[in-house]
């Protein structure tokens, strides 16, 4: 039923066109999973799931985003396993493996492509790489940091990466792509700690840069290109700058400070749902787009929280066709904001992340890779 959602605009149904939408294709899901997946079965048997008490989409029994560090869950045959993503984590930690197939894979990339061009528009654009190519190196066993990467890239062209293997500038690299495309419009794309660390801290505060190459001295002077119709793009490890006393809009008034940024989209997503992200409007909400909703969880029965109370995150998805991940409970807290009223005119709902659980495991790209440089 997935074509159904094709049919409209990302945002464009508000939330009592959309959760009878969702909820129909959940139950579906749920119905495929239950037939394919054995584990998720004798889950939904234990939990006493009748699916004809069913109403919302919040009536979906949500699956523990943890089991997936714990146990293969597939509802597809192995041998069709196209590809197996695994989330972030610190050294010792286990991570979550999700095995997605050929037909699952294309939904995401298609959704994940659709979500975004509501935001930057429909034309791919060349696309600026604060992170090194050796991230997307193994195209089989992608790290959430590399799948998405990976699947912004089908938005994009004329990809370039910032980084060298060892994180370091390559500053050749980035002042020829500024000279190609300074004062139009492009993407630029890393998550959060990365950008700050190894882009932002590069150039602050005298914004010029030299390096030497076969000996040819290359200068960088980010003063010199025009940056105010870029877009940046981030994504999670807002611990790491929070440690730092550095808040969202000191991030972004310093990058705007630097570089002169015009456009920033900030979003929540987690491997275990990669394709339907939530991404950041002009007005700086999260949102929820068509193909998936968020609900909030008191902590101590998971009774439903009304907006403007934070609690514990479930998010739905209608894309994992080939492992039960359509309703998952996270580790993450956040609250509601409001819905179908957000002042850039997207339907649906909107929302703000606090952060990690106090006893949840560190998982954040940008935060994994904090904690691994010791900072």
């Amino acid at each position: 039923m997935i074509e159904n959602f094709y049919e409209h605009e990302p945002y464009d149904m508000d939330m009592a066109s959309k959760d009878k939408l969702i909820t129909e294709e959940l139950l579906e899901l749920t119905r495929f999973h239950r037939e394919h997946c054995t584990e998720y079965r004798r889950f939904l048997d234990a939990s006493g799931f009748d699916e004809n008490k069913v109403e919302t989409a919040s009536d979906i029994p949500f699956f523990p985003v943890r089991l997936f560090k714990n146990i293969d869950l597939l509802s597809i045959p192995r041998e069709n396993v196209f590809k197996t993503m695994t989330s972030s984590g610190t050294t010792g930690q286990r991570v979550s493996k999700i095995f997605v197939d050929r037909e699952t894979a294309m939904i995401q990339q298609k959704v994940m492509l659709r979500i975004l061009s509501d935001h930057w528009g429909k034309k791919r654009l060349p696309m600026l790489v604060i992170d090194s190519a050796e991230t997307v190196r193994n195209r089989q066993m992608f790290t959430a940091r590399g799948a998405a990467i990976m699947g912004l890239q089908i938005a994009a062209r004329d990809i370039v990466y910032a980084l060298n293997e060892d994180m370091t500038l390559n500053v050749r690299a980035v002042n020829d792509f500024l000279q190609k495309y300074s004062g139009r419009r492009f993407i630029m794309f890393g998550f959060t700690f990365i950008v700050w660390q190894h882009f932002y801290k590069a150039f602050e505060p005298a914004g010029t840069i030299k390096c030497t190459s076969d000996n040819e001295e290359t200068v960088l002077n980010i003063k010199d290109y025009d940056l105010s119709d870029a877009f940046l793009m981030t994504g999670g490890g807002w611990k790491r700058l929070v440690s730092e006393s550095i808040s969202q809009d000191d991030f972004k008034t310093r990058m705007r400070d630097v570089f002169g940024i015009g456009h920033f989209i900030d979003h929540y997503a987690m491997v275990e749902q990669t394709g339907c992200i939530y991404a950041e409007c002009e007005y700086g909400h999260l949102h929820a787009s068509n193909y998936s909703d968020v609900f909030i969880r008191d902590p101590l029965d998971f009774s439903l929280k009304a907006p403007g109370e934070k609690g514990i995150i479930q998010t739905v998805s209608v894309l994992p066709h080939s492992y039960p991940g359509h309703s998952l409970l996270t580790e993450d807290e956040g609250m509601i904001l409001g819905a179908d009223d957000c002042p850039c005119g997207r339907k649906g709902k909107y929302i703000r992340i606090i952060g990690r659980l106090k006893s949840a495991e560190l998982r954040g790209c940008s935060d994994t890779y904090a904690d691994k440089m010791k900072l």
